[in-house]
């Protein structure tokens, strides 16, 4: 099959624009006039360093981010700011609080318990993770160095739908899967953080977003490469940061724009999924697996009756070109990734398939 014949709806690494891709592919082998890739350039070289300063400078406009912020350009993936936050803003009060909502949250939860005292705000284990708590659910500490949640939960398909409310506690958040996809007021956050591979460039690059006043606190065993306070002097550069990476996140950032930029995106967004959830809606084969007003726009999660028609669903998917459809391993069922990337046609193609199955297997 061609990539004109198939969808991928993956969870991630996911679907690029076409149109960057095709430009990467043109650039490939000779970037501008240079006579070289971008995968050769040194990241110290000058036409390098410009298109660093400019996806910099792409990025900040499309997320409106504010003066008192810095991006950096990480490694390690979103997995080591699970280490890389605690270490770096619990110091000061020794304490924070988390909340944990899905696979990812509850990682990190435990992976900020090896450096103070973690209070466990709120969590929706007790419904396997199929809602989102509410605001009067949450309970903080004012004392907290910092307040932590993940915004969209690709595993059990679930969103927050607004910003929780800390007081004076900074907010640190997990975006990996919804950046972009919408505006977010950055000033509201103390620290952003998202993997690359969902909605922004191949994985390898991990962006944050930090307001620039909570680093250079980091605890005394803090390794050189996970201090934010070097990070933010370097400019991200105090090694060879994921130099092609970045540069895709550049082209990746024009597509955007050319759709309207995050506002455009949000609009997409919301559209797409809910030619989705309608189907499961007015399905009576297929069951949504997140509560209603907490259904993610970026994961939609779903399942049939019996595993047997799940794995059923996932291979004919397969045959008519709808891609990695099969949920995450821990939780079975059916997952469509719906990320800025997935094209319209992918999912009108997604809805047929499903209304076209459901008459198929009608019991």
């Amino acid at each position: 099959m061609t990539r004109k014949e198939t969808f991928n709806f993956s969870s991630g690494p996911s679907v690029l624009p076409a149109e960057a891709l095709e430009r990467a592919g043109a650039e490939i082998c000779n970037f501008g006039s240079s006579g070289m890739s971008v995968m050769e350039m040194s990241h110290r070289s000058p036409i390098y360093e410009g298109i660093f300063a400019e996806v910099k400078t792409k990025l900040k406009k499309a997320l409106s981010v504010p003066d008192s912020h810095e991006i950096l350009f990480l490694q390690g993936g979103a997995s080591m700011q699970f280490s890389m936050i605690p270490m770096n803003l619990m110091g000061e009060k020794g304490c924070a609080d988390y909340a944990v909502t899905g696979n990812f949250s509850d990682t990190a939860y435990k992976e900020a318990k090896k450096y103070g005292t973690v209070n466990l705000a709120a969590s929706s284990e007790d419904k396997n993770h199929t809602y989102i708590p509410a605001q009067n659910e949450i309970t903080t500490d004012p004392n907290a160095s910092y307040f932590y949640y993940c915004a969209n939960n690709t595993i059990y398909g679930t969103q927050w739908k607004y910003v929780p409310e800390t007081g004076a506690v900074p907010i640190a958040c997990d975006m990996s899967s919804e950046i972009l996809s919408k505006p977010v007021d950055i000033k509201k956050y103390g620290v952003i953080f998202a993997g690359a591979q969902k909605n922004m460039a191949p994985a390898g690059l991990t962006v944050v977003i930090i307001d620039k006043a909570l680093a250079g606190r980091e605890l005394p065993f803090t390794p050189l490469m996970m201090s934010y306070g070097l990070m933010i002097e370097k400019d991200s550069m105090f090694n060879t940061p994921p130099c092609w990476n970045i540069y895709i996140l550049g082209l990746v950032l024009d597509w955007l724009e050319s759709r309207g930029g995050v506002i455009g995106m949000e609009k997409e967004t919301v559209e797409k999924a809910k030619m989705v959830y309608d189907v499961l809606d007015e399905s009576r084969l297929f069951n949504a697996c997140a509560e209603p007003g907490a259904r993610s726009n970026m994961n939609i999660t779903f399942r049939t009756k019996s595993r047997e028609i799940d794995a059923a669903f996932v291979k004919e998917a397969e045959a008519r070109g709808l891609l990695n459809l099969k949920g995450h391993r821990s939780v079975g069922g059916m997952r469509a990734s719906v990320y800025n990337a997935q094209p319209i046609e992918g999912i009108l193609a997604l809805a047929e398939y499903m209304r076209d199955f459901e008459v198929k297997n009608r019991v």
